[in-house]
């Protein structure tokens, strides 16, 4: 049985809002990227977020990390 892990659901990011950096949880060392971001907090769709935040956009589980990025934590569903 697969069930819906409970957190906010956010749907996509729009183009046309504020949407932090997404990257992969795999991804190398996202703190080796030249941002200038440094937020203290992630936007999803002009929605602010605090760090340490889960999110699920489209079935996709998102944490809100240091430095206001979102990195990819799997799914939004369990087993």
């Amino acid at each position: 049985m697969t069930r819906h892990i409970d957190v906010t659901e956010v749907g996509a990011p729009d183009s046309e809002l504020r949407t932090s950096p997404i990257f992969d949880d795999a991804a190398e060392d996202v703190s080796s990227y030249d941002f200038d971001l440094e937020e203290g907090v992630c936007y999803f769709n002009d929605v602010s977020y605090q760090i340490g935040e889960y999110v699920c956009s489209s079935a996709e589980l998102l944490h809100c990390e240091e430095r206001g990025i979102w990195v990819r934590k799997g799914s939004c569903y369990s087993k």
